[in-house]
C-alpha cells in the first residue's frame, strides 16, 4: 500500500484483493475471467483467434459478483479501470487502485444517498457520486438515505 491506496498493477491482483474483501465481510464471490484480446469486451476489433494485443501482451478482464446486500458487481478492465455497480447504480471509470476502498466503504456502511445521488466516500476526502433514478430506489438504497 502506498499513500493509503492499494497498488493493483494487474487484473489478477485486483481479483485477489476482492477475494480478501469478500472474506472480510463474509460475502460469497463469483469470478468470471476473460483472457485474450479476442475475449475482452473493449477489444472487439482484435479479430477472430487473435489473443494478444499488438504489443504481445495478453489482456485480462474479470467480472466479479459479490453476494449479499447490497448487490454489487465489478468489471475489471485490462486498462486499469473498473465499472462498479451497486444496486443497479453504475459507477464507471473507477481506477483499479480505488476498487478495494470503494467496496470497503459500501460494505462498511459509509456510503449514503442524498438528493437522489449515491455517494461513496473514500479515504483522503475523495468521493464517487452517481445519480439514483427514483425507480431504482431499492430497500438497501432507501436505508442509506440521509
Amino acid at each position: 500500500m502506498i499513500g493509503g491506496m492499494e497498488q493493483l498493477p494487474t487484473t489478477q491482483a485486483a481479483v485477489t484483493a476482492l477475494r480478501a474483501i469478500a472474506g472480510e465481510y463474509a460475502l460469497e464471490i463469483e469470478v468470471t475471467d476473460d483472457i485474450g484480446a479476442d475475449q475482452t469486451s473493449r477489444r472487439s476489433a482484435a479479430g477472430v483467434g487473435v489473443a494478444t494485443d499488438a504489443d504481445g501482451s495478453l489482456p485480462h478482464e474479470a467480472f466479479v459478483e459479490l453476494g449479499g446486500l447490497p448487490r454489487v458487481s465489478v468489471r475489471l478492465f485490462p486498462e486499469g479501470d473498473a465499472l462498479i455497480t451497486v444496486e443497479d447504480v453504475e459507477f464507471p471509470d473507477i481506477p483499479r487502485d480505488d476498487v478495494p476502498a470503494f467496496l470497503r466503504s459500501v460494505f462498511g456502511g459509509l456510503s449514503f444517498v442524498k438528493g437522489r445521488r449515491l455517494t461513496v466516500p473514500l479515504p483522503g476526502d475523495r468521493t464517487y457520486t452517481e445519480f439514483v433514478p427514483m425507480l431504482l430506489l431499492t430497500p438497501w438504497l432507501s436505508s442509506r438515505v440521509r
